[in-house]
């Protein structure tokens, strides 16, 4: 669809900083508060004192950290991380804009900015005090936790070599990229060892893997497991998301993701050459309620094997989620927005647990191709486009599961297939949803 490089823009020759010497961090076993506090002042202060070519240098050592540290403006300077940074789980000193817990780590109009390591380094959120009692802690705190690391209006990014571990909210999230890479990461967010996504793990939420958002964007040989989405397309704001390549990815949680879009566009994106093991969705296309006006449009997910999916595995629709009830109290999973995530009840003659609304947006010209979907636990897919503005050109190419169990929600029609005005299945695809035509 289109060919994508980026070449680092930062230059030899600046200042090293070293966070320990230089900027009289403090290392080791003391985790307490008020060091975090320490720390964090002491990189904000470091942080606006380079100058392009300059690097600061995070031994390979743990330092407590607080959240609320910013960097604006940066100019080829090199982040190097080698070793980890522990953001502090003191969710009442954490600091707040308003009720909002201020990200751990922001960057904002930076030019050429690498965060790398020498091998891998670490970005430790503390997530499980923030994520609370399993169930619980969510329907107290919703979205009020602070993501790992946000990058806004960034050109010429390339963030390389982290782990990003167990995150409050979001690991990465982002808007603004130009010429951005990612490459080379990991990220970890899990309750249990559980080789799967339990009911226990996904109470996790919205701990969301690589959120990006931009033009020019390359993600390539990452992996995430997570328990929301694993490398998301975002809207942008004030331009389309465009020209976005995803490529030889492990990735385990909500799907390799497009959404949710509003009234915005995103356009030319490529998922290829994924394994998605163990995943809970798989591929995940989807509107939010002002997606009036919003598109999605040539897309291609090629090369992807989705094995043993706990959830959906294709879902091209309105955005599955929760939101809070009309009174404005706890979040309800039942009451959809525009999506309940318990629609639609367990068995094909129960479909009445939750609401599920199309909502306008246009999806057009999206494929999928050499789609290996390996013994789903539910019916293979949900197809579901508003009916005053159908989805367009949908190509389903060599999309073949095994196994698709015959009592899913669904049955023996295994997908729910609406809103669709041209839906083509080739390439022997099987099953083929019922809204499709088949290509002779």
């Amino acid at each position: 669809m289109f060919w994508l490089s980026t070449i680092a823009a930062t230059v030899s020759g600046g200042r090293v900083y070293d966070f320990e010497k230089d900027a009289n961090a403090t290392a080791g076993e003391d985790a307490s508060t008020d060091v975090a506090i320490a720390n964090s002042l002491h990189l904000n202060t470091t942080l606006a004192l380079l100058q392009p070519g300059d690097e600061l240098y995070i031994p390979n050592r743990t330092y407590m950290m607080m959240g609320g540290v910013v960097g604006v403006g940066l100019d080829r300077a090199t982040i190097r991380v080698d070793g980890t940074l522990r953001f502090s789980d003191d969710i009442k000193r954490w600091p707040t804009a308003g009720k909002m817990p201020l990200t751990a780590l922001t960057f904002y109009n930076s030019t050429g900015l690498l965060f790398t390591s020498n091998g891998t380094g670490t970005l430790d959120g503390q997530g499980d005090k923030w994520w609370g009692i399993p169930g619980v802690g969510y329907l107290e705190r919703g979205k009020n936790r602070p993501a790992l690391l946000s990058m806004q209006n960034a050109t010429g990014l390339i963030v390389e070599r982290l782990s990003f571990v167990n995150s409050p909210r979001f690991h990465f999230i982002s808007s603004g990229l130009v010429d951005a890479t990612i490459r080379f990461c990991e990220v970890s967010a899990r309750r249990s060892s559980s080789d799967s996504h339990t009911a226990l793990d996904l109470t996790a939420f919205n701990t969301d893997g690589f959120d990006v958002a931009g033009r020019n964007i390359h993600v390539h040989d990452v992996t995430v497991w997570n328990q929301d989405d694993t490398v998301a397309i975002k809207a942008d704001k004030g331009m389309p998301t465009e020209n976005v390549l995803v490529e030889r990815v492990h990735a385990s949680g909500v799907g390799l993701t497009i959404g949710s879009i509003g009234a915005h566009e995103v356009r030319n994106v490529t998922f290829r050459d994924v394994v998605m093991h163990h995943t809970s969705k798989g591929i995940y296309i989807k509107f939010r309620d002002s997606g009036r006006n919003g598109s999605i449009r040539d897309v291609l997910y090629e090369n992807i094997v989705i094995d043993t999916p706990s959830s959906w595995p294709i879902w091209i629709g309105p955005a599955q989620q929760d939101i809070k009830d009309s009174s404005g109290g706890a979040y309800n999973p039942c009451h959809g927005d525009p999506c309940s995530l318990c629609w639609p009840g367990p068995f094909p003659s129960i479909h009445t647990t939750g609401n599920c609304e199309a909502v306008p947006g246009l999806f057009s010209n999206i494929t999928l191709r050499n789609i290996s979907i390996l013994n789903p636990q539910q019916s293979p897919g949900v197809i579901f486009g508003n009916d005053s503005q159908p989805i367009q050109g949908l190509v389903f190419d060599g999309v073949r599961v095994t196994n698709p169990p015959s009592d899913g929600a669904w049955g023996e029609a295994y997908y729910y297939c609406r809103g669709v005005a041209s839906g083509i299945a080739m390439g022997g695809t099987w099953p083929v949803p019922p809204c499709f035509l088949t290509a002779r």
